[in-house]
Formats: C-alpha cells, sequence, structure tokens
C-alpha cells in the first residue's frame, strides 16, 4: 500500500494514525465487554477505520458529518468525551439520549455530528438540508454523510442525489462500500462496477477511493471540500473497503469466504500505516508503545468512570416531558384591528405570508409552490415577496424532503413543507414518523416543521385524493396535529404552529378552501393549540368534531329544537381539548362523536374511550360515532356522497336526541 504524503504535515500524519488505532482499540475492549454482556450490541467497524478518520480530519470542526454504526472514528476524531460515549452504550443518563436510545443513534450539535436512524436512507436528505442551511447563510460550509452499499438501493439516496445536484448543496456522500449488506454481497444488490458511476445520472462529481488507505481518502476529502466550498456542488465518493466483522459481532460471519476475509486482513488500514510510519521515521518503537499506552489508560479510566454511572432511571413526568421540545406561546392581544372577509385558503395565504414577514429563517418548499402558487394556490405571489431563497420548488421526493426539512431545523431554519395532497405523504412517512417525531425525546433535537396536508373529500378527488388520513399521526408522540374548520382559526392556529419549534402536522380542508367565509383581523395574531371552540350553544346533546365536520354538524342542528345541541369544533387533535368537551359532556350527557375519516380505528373512538373511561357516570346514553364507510374514498359523486359519514348523521342524531 503507498501513501502519498508530499503535501501533509507530520503531525497531521501521526494524527490520522492516532485516531485510527484508538477507534480500533476501543472497538476491541467493546466486542470483549459484548461477550461479558456489559454491551448489549455492536456493529464493527474493524477493518474501516481508515475511511471514519481520513474524512472526519479533513473537514473542518464546524462542519457536520452524518455518520453511521461503522463510523467510531468520527465520534472520536471529534473528540467527544469517552466517558460520555460509553454511558450512551451502557444506557446510562450521561449518555447522549438519556438512555433512550442506543449504539450510534444519536447527534452532538456541540460536535456537529447527527446520527443516524436504523431506517439509513433519511440522513442523507437531512445533509441536504443542513447544507442548504449553510448555503441561505452564505456559509462557505459542507456537510458529510455517510452510507453503505446496501443503503444506495433505497430511495432515499436517489432522492437526496437529485435535490442535492438540482440545488447545488455542498454535500459529500460517502458510500462505504464494505462488499455486504448484512449478508447480501453485492454481485446481488446492484449490477454496476463503481457505485460512483451512478453520480453521473444526477450530473455529480464523482470518485472510487481505496478505502483502507487513510492518506488516499484524506487526500481525496481535502481535495474536494475545497472546491465544494467554492462551487456548492455535491460530490459522490466510493470508497472500496471489506468489513471483518459481522453485520453485528453477534451475526458472526459464516456466510464470508474465508479466502476473502485473509484477503482483506493482508490490506489491514492500521497495520499499513503504522509500518508506514515506523519506515518513514515518523514513528519508533518506544514512541509507538507510549501511545497505546496512552490510549489504553485513557480508554480504561473513561470507562471505569462510565461504569460508576448510576443507572437510568424511570420517571415518567421527565419521560413525557422531553417528547416535545418546552415552548410556551406569547399571547396575541388584538386590539383595534381592522376585519375583512377572506375564504378558508385565503386564511391560510395570509398565515403563511404574515409569518415569513415574521421570521427571516423561515422557508417555504413544495411541488410547484414557486411561480405555479400550489395546485390550490395557496402559496402563489410568494415568491415575488421573498425570492428563490426562501420559496422552492421541490422534485417529487417527499422523504428526501421532509428530512431536509429536518437538516434545516438542524441548522437554526423553520420550514413549511406542503404535501400537495395529504395523501402523498405515505411517500414519506418514515421521515416523520421515525426521524421527525422522535428527534426532540432521542437527543433534544427539535423539529422545526410545518406539513401542510391539503386533505378530505367532498370534491370527487377519487382514492388517491380524498383521504382524511390525520389518524395516521394522532398515534405518534412526538407530532402536533391540527385540523381548523373556519378561516379564523385557518389563519391564527396556522401562525402558531409556526411559531411552535415542534414538528406539527396541519390539515387543510379541499372542499372548506373556496366554500368557507369569515371576517378576519388583517393582523397577525395566532390561537393556542389544543383549545376547542364551541360553535353552537345547546343543553340536550353534544356534538364533537373538526374540519367538514363541523359544517355537516352546524347544517344539521338546523332541524332540530334551538339551543337543543351543542357543537365543539376541536380545532387541534394532538392536543385535544379534553376539559372543554367534558365540561360540555357533564352539561348535556349525550355525545355524538363525527368524523370524516373512516369509523374504524378513526380519532373519534380515542375520545370516546376516554369520555367512557373518566366521565362514564355522566352519560344519559351511549356513545355515538359517526364515521366514514370503511372503503377507500370513492370517484362517483352519488358514490361518495353515500360513503361520507354525512350521510349517515341525521339518522344517528335523531336517535340521540331521542334515546
Amino acid at each position: 500500500m503507498k501513501f502519498d504524503t508530499k503535501n501533509i504535515d507530520k503531525k497531521v500524519l501521526l494524527n490520522l494514525f492516532k485516531n485510527m488505532l484508538k477507534s480500533r482499540m476501543i472497538e476491541e475492549k467493546m466486542i470483549v465487554l459484548l461477550r461479558q454482556g456489559k454491551v448489549s450490541k455492536w456493529f464493527s467497524g474493524i477493518g474501516q477505520e481508515a475511511i471514519s478518520t481520513g474524512v472526519t480530519l479533513a473537514l473542518e470542526n464546524d462542519e457536520y458529518i452524518l455518520p453511521m454504526h461503522r463510523n467510531l472514528s468520527v465520534f472520536t476524531s471529534r473528540d467527544i468525551p469517552l466517558d460520555r460515549l460509553f454511558a450512551q452504550w451502557q444506557g446510562k443518563l450521561e449518555g447522549f439520549t438519556k438512555g433512550r436510545d442506543r449504539s450510534f443513534h444519536f447527534g452532538s450539535n456541540e460536535h456537529h455530528i447527527v446520527g443516524m436512524i436504523s431506517h439509513l436512507g433519511p440522513q442523507m436528505g437531512v445533509a441536504c438540508g443542513i447544507a442548504l442551511s449553510n448555503k441561505l447563510k452564505g456559509k462557505k460550509k459542507l456537510c458529510a454523510v455517510f452510507t453503505g452499499d446496501g443503503g444506495t438501493s433505497q430511495g432515499d439516496f436517489h432522492e437526496s442525489l437529485n435535490i442535492a445536484s438540482t440545488w447545488n448543496l455542498p454535500v459529500i456522500f460517502c458510500i462505504e462500500n464494505n462488499g455486504y449488506g448484512l449478508s447480501t454481497p453485492v454481485n446481488e444488490q446492484y449490477a454496476i462496477d463503481n457505485l460512483a458511476d451512478r453520480g453521473a445520472g444526477y450530473n455529480i462529481d464523482s470518485y472510487v477511493v481505496d478505502g483502507n488507505n487513510v492518506v488516499d481518502v484524506y487526500n481525496c476529502i481535502k481535495n474536494v471540500s475545497k472546491k465544494i466550498r467554492s462551487n456548492n456542488k455535491p460530490v459522490l465518493i466510493e470508497f472500496k473497503t471489506f468489513r471483518m466483522k459481522g453485520h453485528e459481532e453477534a451475526s458472526g460471519q459464516a456466510y464470508i469466504d474465508p479466502e476473502i476475509l485473509e484477503e482483506w486482513a493482508n490490506r489491514d488500514p492500521i497495520k499499513h500505516f503504522e509500518e508506514f510510519l515506523l519506515k518513514s521515521k515518523y514513528l519508533n518503537r518506544k514512541s509507538l508503545k507510549s501511545i497505546k499506552n496512552d490510549l489504553e489508560n485513557e480508554i480504561d479510566s473513561n470507562w471505569d468512570k462510565a461504569k460508576s454511572y448510576n443507572e437510568t432511571q424511570f420517571n415518567e413526568k421527565v419521560e413525557l416531558k422531553d417528547v416535545y421540545k418546552d415552548f410556551t406561546p406569547a399571547m396575541t392581544h388584538l386590539d383595534n384591528t381592522t376585519n375583512s372577509e377572506v375564504r378558508f385558503v385565503d386564511a391560510i395565504k395570509k398565515g403563511i405570508d404574515e409569518s415569513m414577514s415574521k421570521y427571516d429563517n423561515l422557508v417555504i418548499m413544495g411541488q410547484d409552490i414557486a411561480e405555479y402558487g400550489g395546485v390550490f394556490k395557496v402559496t402563489e405571489g410568494l415568491i415575488d415577496k421573498y425570492g428563490k431563497e426562501r420559496v422552492f420548488n421541490t422534485p417529487l421526493c417527499e422523504s428526501a424532503i421532509l428530512s431536509a426539512a429536518y437538516g434545516l431545523s438542524v441548522g437554526g431554519y423553520k420550514s413549511i413543507v406542503e404535501m400537495q395532497f395529504a395523501d402523498f405523504i405515505s411517500s414519506g412517512f418514515t421521515a416523520i414518523v421515525n426521524l421527525i417525531a422522535k428527534s426532540n425525546y432521542r437527543w433534544s433535537q427539535n423539529s422545526d416543521i410545518v406539513v401542510r396536508m391539503p386533505c378530505g373529500g367532498g370534491v370527487g378527488a377519487g382514492p388517491f385524493h380524498s383521504q382524511s388520513n390525520e389518524v395516521w399521526f394522532t398515534k405518534v408522540p412526538g407530532l402536533k396535529v391540527v385540523y381548523p374548520s373556519h378561516p379564523y382559526e385557518a389563519k391564527g392556529l396556522l401562525n402558531a404552529a409556526i411559531e411552535d419549534p415542534n414538528p406539527v402536522m396541519y390539515f387543510e380542508h379541499k372542499y372548506i378552501y373556496r366554500t368557507i367565509s369569515e371576517e378576519i383581523p388583517e393582523t397577525y395574531y395566532t390561537q393556542e393549540l389544543g383549545k376547542a371552540k364551541i360553535r353552537s350553544i345547546g343543553s340536550d346533546v353534544t356534538i364533537i368534531t373538526y374540519g367538514l365536520g363541523v359544517h355537516w354538524a352546524l347544517d344539521s342542528i338546523k332541524s332540530f329544537k334551538k339551543d337543543s345541541i351543542e357543537i365543539i369544533d376541536l380545532n387541534t387533535l394532538i392536543p385535544w381539548d379534553k376539559e372543554l368537551i367534558f365540561n360540555s359532556i357533564k352539561k348535556t350527557g349525550k355525545v355524538l362523536l363525527l368524523s370524516e375519516d373512516t369509523l374504524i380505528n378513526g380519532f373519534i373512538g380515542e375520545i370516546s374511550a376516554t369520555i367512557s373511561e373518566e366521565i362514564f357516570e355522566y352519560l344519559d346514553a351511549p356513545i355515538v360515532r359517526v364515521g366514514s364507510l370503511d372503503t377507500p374514498v370513492p370517484f362517483s359523486s352519488n358514490l361518495e356522497r353515500g360513503f361520507l359519514s354525512s350521510s349517515k348523521l341525521k339518522e344517528k342524531l335523531d336517535k340521540l336526541v331521542n334515546y
């Protein structure tokens, strides 16, 4: 193995060696501890240390790196305290996730590292978001993200390359091609010689580097980084290496040909570099022994320190508190304001405009939202006012865009992501429920994102454009879910959602867009999330509903005695206003729960269960649920009318009133 060191200082060479060796020595200790049952799992990067070390030391310390399981040297080369690292692996409070996640599923903004999630792919979109935040700030900084040969088969890989290429984002995509995706060899994963060749399809410069040669890795990253910082163009680098252990230590290596193992063992990156340094007189046997002794003492003392930390104890209040970032909304006072009549759609547009004006760090992204103004024209004109640096058309890649929004949050930005239709969020489900929703709980990194979701039926749009799919997200801790029915709340709750540093799924019913109008203040205001509203006061029955259901309910009570039926508009599903609902039911004794969503497992079932458990004694009749038919949403107008829960409302309400 040859090392081209002519432009590298001796101090750098020794630092490269020490960091590779430190990583190796920690791993060797962890494997022993794993067998002793003192750590629960280990994903070994033995044989791949040159990549993590070379990449990390070639970058500037304030440039973000997004590593994977086998990138221990990224963490140690950034001088993360070993006691905290070891505490992380032991599930101790002193780790980086308070015992809530394991191994390398964590990040540290102090060290400019964002850890992975087990789904692998989303982190490439996150890197795009971090790079975009640097670009928007005018910072000449880049972001490096790791994936394996297996990860390049995921859609997020291709979506992220496309975004980075299209938007000219300063990202280094690092592929560690170590021969196997768990047990599947590369010849069964893809049909090209080099994964780097895929860069050509996205007009991205790409390189193939010997991943076992730390100097080649370092030189490549140094040269590429200098270029990227000046032209903001992404680069794809494939590092050829080999995984000398199983996918995880417990999985073994029976599926690997022993001759291949021997071949790669002879190319060990640390052994070869050590021999080079000794031969070149950068090291001698005495100094080498001293380095190893110092590292061994550092590792052992920090392990003992981490071992002395108390076991993490369960505290329900703390666990629940950390699901969301602490936030106390400011109360908006509307004194002597001018009101004007606006449609629901225009209230949302005004809310976005006002929030864009209020927050310089707020951007909005989505398909066709810029010059075209979005398919529902909600964002029309915003690009003229705020420019292309804050109003982005995106490719059709929901997953990577949502991950990029998370990366923007890491970079200090707020973002609004418009789904063209709420139905399309399924393409970005992993990013929402596994990355964005869990982040604050896992490692105290909030997701300052509002996802706008045009939803609902009644417009003849058929099965793929008509769902009311709020329940997909009400089940996921870490998300807030808003679903307004009137223009006043549409604007106030949207502004509040944007102020909130937590992720908010904001549902906008398409049928209401241009059919419902009312007077609202022309100035900026917010409304507190989690506060329902009484739309009609009554004494005999309580209807609890939201979205288009509110208008169905208001229409249905016209045929009943005045002041008989009370209608409560939830406005927000997570959190929901239990106090107002309970007070109403205690007054009326009867409750009908109405939703446009299909009946089985709809959100109204959760409210029904809570009422039964907590205030059953106040009920004078069985709880009535009214939901849509348990089928996909049909296209034909006659079929859709029969499908929607509005077709059953009058009959169900009659029975309850007369019970």
